[in-house]
């Protein structure tokens, strides 16, 4: 079996909250809204990320994204106002920290995963 993409989906139950909020975790505007429900953020060449209307589950995600340089982007983020909470460290050279969405889905932020 092959796959093609993974879509990432974190439900929310203000899609335009979440819409806001994404926008500047991501730094950029969704590429994409194929409905008033949806919005789509193409983060790799075959990885997406959707927030998705649907309040009975809003809250329930887990999203983790891997970054290079994980004080650089904490940094922007709090320029954003999206402070995350601390840095903790994994095993070896992992390090990682969270921040929560407005519905409360969980995004952590990924550096030196291992392979």
């Amino acid at each position: 079996m092959a796959f093609t993409h993974v879509l990432a989906v974190a439900p929310v139950s203000d899609i335009d909250t979440a819409v806001d909020w994404y926008q500047r975790l991501l730094g950029r505007p969704a590429d994409a809204r194929p409905m008033p429900s949806l919005a789509d953020w193409h983060v790799t060449g075959s990885g997406w990320i959707q927030v998705f209307l649907s309040p009975e589950h809003a809250g329930s995600t887990l999203l983790n994204l891997v970054v290079t340089d994980l004080d650089a982007t904490l940094t922007t983020l709090t320029g954003r106002g999206l402070p995350a909470g601390e840095v903790q460290q994994g095993s070896g050279t992992v390090r990682f920290a969270a921040l929560h969405d407005p519905d409360g889905n969980r995004v952590t932020l990924v550096e030196n995963p291992v392979t």
